[in-house]
């Protein structure tokens, strides 16, 4: 018969158990059997300082890479034009569409030696929201504008798009215009 039995309960840590930390301390474990010679001695460990956190909050906070939200439509390659983005939703909110258009986007400048447009990529540190309608609007036989659509067929893609819009538009310095 084997039995567990955790060293915290007997160690200077075990008075400090129930305070909210940003830190995990592995538990040591005793274990105890009849075939074993180990007889289970307890340790005592020195009491280690470690930086507290106040706010309970941030423990129970996944940690994130921040990463800058940015747009690609050939992928590995960021795109630099800003675009005015129109947004409409449905009168009972279940679903949505956003129209980018890209004046004069950089992706023409290094389409030819990177590749072709694979689609349109909307990039931050909680993934990928990506579209394949994307249209390009030639002018005197030159690729001028390009124009995406992302549409949102619920209120928790709306929410994500949303999240998206405000960390990119934070990170470029766009405003949102009610019309």
């Amino acid at each position: 018969m084997a039995a567990l039995h955790s060293l915290a309960l007997s160690s200077p840590f075990s008075s400090s158990l129930h305070k909210p930390r940003s830190y995990s301390v592995p538990c040591s474990i005793v274990h105890q059997s009849r075939n074993s010679s180990f007889n289970g001695q307890t340790l005592r460990m020195p009491y280690l300082r470690l930086r507290m956190v106040t706010q309970s909050s941030a423990m129970q906070m996944p940690v994130m890479m921040m990463l800058k939200p940015k747009i690609q439509f050939i992928q590995g390659t960021d795109e630099q034009t800003i675009p005015d983005v129109r947004l409409t939703k449905s009168r009972d909110g279940t679903n949505g569409m956003a129209i980018f258009t890209f004046d004069q986007p950089s992706v023409f400048d290094s389409s030819g030696e990177i590749g072709d447009i694979t689609g349109f990529y909307m990039i931050d540190e909680e993934g990928v929201l990506q579209s394949v309608d994307v249209n390009a609007k030639f002018v005197n036989g030159k690729p001028s504008i390009i124009e995406a659509k992302y549409i949102m067929r619920s209120p928790r893609e709306w929410d994500r798009f949303m999240r998206f819009m405000e960390r990119y538009s934070n990170a470029n310095g766009l405003q949102f215009i009610k019309k």
